[in-house]
């Protein structure tokens, strides 16, 4: 393969998203754990799945960040997983720690590569990564509104009896529960939802989407979702690997768009090569600027502690 991609983390999220990456023949994949044994048995399970899964890709497993080097790619995923009646803030201390200590490496190794993060609490996580690293700001994305705009779609494709491939949704803002979904832009082949559903159920929809994470926190009690925030980060690392140039909603550091300024906010972008070559302003209306700026307030919030703790 001529392209290679490192996923920082072995456990569910991180090894999904090695397997993702491999059996679509995207790239090479480094999968690199602080654990001894963790990232090596695991590459070498998805390596021995290779023959049946029809792919050529290499897959190492190291504790080593030199397995990482010239990179296309970073993503990702280390930190500890979101528990049971734990907020998104509670995991800002430890993560943010260990979000510094990856990305200097990541940095030092494979200095051209683009970042993507799906570390929690995201948005804040970005930050670290983004004043770590020193890359520009088009090399540094977080991981939330394709992860979300998914559940949306999927939850849409439920409540009508439709195929989730007739499905587009669109949600913005944090990655939590200040998220903003947009009923107006998202469609059933090509019909917005709005002319589909009555209010009352696209309002209940939108509130499953903004708690799609916390619950499936509470139905696995030990653990957080992997499969579809692995879907996610591969769909934005195809993306750029490919040149693709896909609109896909992303948290970017914004200066001026929408209003906001240096604050890593989900917005939708033009994923290319080089990471977020455009970002797409859409109009909104009151009630959605004002949503979006309450979510605004919660990264705000974030990146105010992290100022703390540095």
């Amino acid at each position: 393969m001529d392209k290679k991609v490192t996923v920082v983390g072995a456990g569910n999220v991180g090894a999904t998203a090695a397997q993702r990456l491999a059996e679509k023949e995207l790239c090479d994949v480094a999968l690199i754990d602080i654990i001894e044994g963790l990232p090596q048995g695991k590459a070498l399970d998805l390596a021995e799945a290779a023959p049946i899964e029809k792919h050529d890709a290499r897959i190492m497993g190291s504790n080593d960040y030199a397995a990482s080097a010239n990179s296309d790619i970073v993503i990702i995923t280390a930190g500890i997983p979101r528990k049971p009646g734990m907020s998104r803030d509670d995991l800002l201390n430890i993560n943010a720690g260990i979000m510094a200590n990856v990305t200097k490496e990541i940095a030092k190794l494979s200095p051209d590569s683009v970042i993507i993060v799906v570390s929690n609490p995201l948005d804040a996580m970005c930050h670290v990564a983004y004043e770590t690293s020193g890359f520009p700001k088009n090399r540094v994305i977080g991981m939330a509104g394709v992860l979300d705009s998914a559940r949306f779609r999927s939850f849409i494709a439920m409540e009508l009896n439709v195929s989730v491939e007739n499905t587009t949704a669109f949600v913005l803002g944090g990655h939590g529960d200040t998220m903003v979904p947009l009923p107006r832009y998202s469609t059933v082949a090509g019909i917005p939802i709005t002319e589909l559903l009555p209010k009352e159920r696209i309002d209940s929809l939108v509130e499953r989407t903004a708690n799609g994470g916390a619950e499936i926190v509470g139905l696995l009690k030990t653990g957080s979702a992997f499969y579809a925030p692995a879907s996610a980060a591969v769909e934005m690392a195809e993306s750029i690997l490919k040149d693709k140039k896909k609109i896909l909603p992303c948290a970017a550091y914004l200066e001026g768009e929408y209003g906001f300024n240096e604050l890593f906010i989900g917005v939708p972008v033009k994923l290319g090569a080089n990471g977020v070559e455009e970002i797409i302003e859409i109009t909104l209306t009151a009630e959605e600027k004002k949503a979006l700026e309450k979510s605004a307030d919660a990264v705000r919030e974030l990146k105010e502690v992290l100022k703390k703790l540095g």
